[in-house]
């Protein structure tokens, strides 16, 4: 199976299954000398491990990370970095029931017909469990950035239709400490109160909602990204649509960009008082031509309702036969509050592996 690995210079590869002994992550590319402090890797796993609160799956996983080789006496020795999370949790038999039965919406059938064979007990590797992984390598990547002052900042900016204000950041320590005020990892308190209602109403109906997930990168420096196919926006797009669930991605203006004039749209470059180039407006989301421009890095992500719900579904058996199915075990009505940890670490790869390779651009 290919299409396991992500990155050029900073590379990720990722293995094991929702139920399977364990899931893992090797690093290569990671430059010796980095002060790893592991406290912190562990930190942002709990952000997105199973069981936090009312309003996610109640499967318990500590997803506590051993570090198996390329960091000795707290930094990195510039060889592969090995990273392995135990599964502690599984419940096989919870899934006994759609062995040979395709869920709606999932993996299971797209999976099946490609290659023949597949792992019912949770989607096997086309489970979300497989981000933990990329949560851990993304620890690493966002301490490595944090050495040159850029942060990674995201937050849930919406629930269905209950839409969160804009947020402006002037702090990463006090945007973070706001955001995990609350179980739904929304950055404004009393937008937050609402979307958890939400959530619990819809968990108690048996049914699951959407949500979007909005992502700041502050500090970044002008002439990441390649002006060709590999443009930062472009990477950050691939990276965002490879986390489960995800169906959209827009970054500065996005979509609402096209019903704008280019009088109105065009980003005007000035000098603060600093001397440094800014612009008046950020509807490029800080990246022009594919290549960062200074400006904060802005984009948002849509996610789709969970497609595991506890209502009786149509469907069709491995054979072709129409059959029932409903959702049993451990589910999240609502993803966002638990994908915010992997949005920041799917960007912060992408901006360490755009960082690096910036490095050998010019003399």
């Amino acid at each position: 199976m290919a299409g396991n690995s992500f990155g050029q210079l900073f590379r990720i590869t990722t293995f094991g299954e929702s139920h399977g002994v364990a899931i893992g992550v090797i690093i290569d590319g990671c430059p010796a000398g980095l002060s790893v402090d592991v406290d912190y890797i562990q930190a942002e796993l709990d952000k997105r491990k199973p069981g936090q609160s009312k309003i996610t799956t109640q499967r318990k996983e500590s997803d506590t990370v051993q570090i198996l080789s390329g960091i000795f006496e707290g930094k990195t020795t510039g060889t592969p970095i090995a990273m392995l999370i135990p599964n502690e949790d599984q419940r096989s038999k919870d899934y006994s029931h759609n062995t040979d039965v395709f869920r709606p919406s999932h993996a299971d059938y797209t999976y099946f017909t490609k290659y023949g064979i597949r792992d019912h007990r949770g989607g096997g590797r086309s489970s979300a469990r497989e981000t933990a992984a990329r949560v851990a390598a993304g620890a690493i990547a966002k301490q490595l950035l944090k050495t040159q002052g850029i942060d990674v900042l995201a937050h849930v900016s919406s629930v269905g239709t209950i839409e969160a204000p804009n947020i402006s950041i002037t702090s990463a320590q006090e945007f973070e400490t706001i955001r995990e005020a609350n179980i739904v990892r929304c950055a404004d308190p009393a937008t937050a109160e609402e979307m958890i209602t939400r959530i619990d109403e819809v968990r108690k109906q048996g049914d699951t909602i959407g949500g979007k997930v909005s992502c700041t990168i502050t500090n970044c420096p002008v002439g990441l990204g390649e002006p060709v196919f590999d443009k930062l926006h472009a990477d950050l797009g691939k990276a965002m649509l490879s986390i489960n669930a995800v169906h959209g991605f827009e970054y500065g203006s996005g979509f609402t960009g096209s019903e704008m004039l280019g009088s109105e749209h065009n980003d005007i470059f000035v000098k603060d008082e600093t001397g440094e180039v800014k612009t008046r407006t950020n509807f490029s989301g800080g990246i022009q031509g594919g290549i960062s421009n200074g400006m904060p890095i802005e984009f948002k992500v849509a996610f789709k309702p969970v497609a595991t719900i506890m209502t009786n579904q149509n469907t069709i058996d491995a054979e072709g036969n129409a059959a029932q199915i409903q959702g049993k075990g451990r589910h999240d009505p609502c993803v966002v509050p638990r994908a915010v940890p992997i949005v920041e670490a799917m960007a912060a790869l992408v901006v360490a592996d755009h960082w690096l390779r910036n490095k050998n651009s010019k003399l």
